[in-house]
């Protein structure tokens, strides 16, 4: 992981943007943030296939420093891409299981026993104060293969209309809080912006620090609880999008969520279709 010197955003610039931020509790330990909404509402997943970006807050001299590295011809010394991934590393018609907001102690360990049961490896989009609050099951995530995403502090969606300074504070906080639960010199590899609201610097500073940036093809709109047969659904209807696939682990009750997964990943192996990681050093071929 390569970060470029420079302090400046993490002096009073992050104190102020974090004072910003809406405090509270969710599940005990984090709030979800979105714009315009009362704390613990959670709002709609927006496809980030298909989405503009944010766009991006002016920056002052100092703004993004820790997270503008550069190397030859302009790209991040990382190696990794600031474009956002929806390919998956397997190539051909493999699929990549995504599961955000966890860990939940509930869910999470009922998740990775359907993954098992399927010998199925899958990248997880963590909170950061969930992670802190839970580093058993971010172990566990490490110990079974799956591999790690940031997924920021408070899953604010209204991030990218906010300084340069709080966006970096939510993605290296959250880095950082994951990648001290997971332990043994694991690395979150990815980051995937809350409600799919990425923007120029929030990707920037996300590849200047080796995480790539993750989108989703297939939204289940499992968050929701719309029934098992719905997410299966929208799993066959809109799986010709592309190949990354977003379910959650954390947020409340994922009995459906749990169930779909199992019902989605025995479909998959009839059709024949393996799963892989999303693509985190080469272009996105999706």
């Amino acid at each position: 992981m390569t970060r470029a010197n420079g302090q400046g955003i993490r002096g009073g610039a992050v104190v102020v943007a974090a004072a910003a931020a809406v405090a509270g509790t969710v599940w005990g330990v984090a709030t979800f943030v979105g714009p315009g909404q009362a704390t613990g509402q959670r709002p709609a997943h927006e496809n980030a296939s298909r989405r503009s970006e944010t766009p991006a807050t002016p920056a002052t001299p100092d703004d993004g420093a820790k997270g503008g590295a550069q190397g030859a011809g302009g790209a991040p010394r990382s190696g990794v891409p600031e474009g956002i991934a929806h390919a998956s590393e397997s190539g051909g018609n493999a699929v990549n299981i995504t599961i955000d907001d966890g860990p939940d102690p509930q869910w999470t360990p009922k998740v990775l026993a359907v993954l098992k049961k399927y010998e199925v490896k899958a990248t997880f989009c963590m909170i950061g104060p969930q992670a802190k609050a839970h580093p058993d099951l971010v172990k566990s995530v490490v110990a079974a293969g799956h591999r790690l995403c940031d997924h920021t502090m408070n899953h604010d969606t209204g991030m990218g209309k906010k300084p340069v300074a709080y966006q970096e504070q939510q993605i290296l906080d959250a880095k950082k809080m994951i990648e001290d639960a997971a332990g043994g010199g694991a690395k979150v590899e990815y980051y995937r912006a809350p409600g799919g609201a990425f923007t120029p610097d929030s990707r920037r500073i996300a590849a200047a620090n080796g995480m790539r940036p993750l989108g989703w093809n297939v939204d289940t709109k499992d968050f929701g609880k719309p029934g098992v047969a719905a997410i299966v659904k929208a799993v066959k209807s809109e799986i010709g999008n592309g190949p990354t696939v977003l379910f959650h682990d954390g947020g409340g009750n994922r009995a459906q969520t749990v169930e779909a997964l199992d019902q989605v990943l025995a479909w998959l192996k009839d059709q024949g279709r393996p799963t892989g990681f999303p693509v985190r050093t080469a272009p996105d071929g999706s």
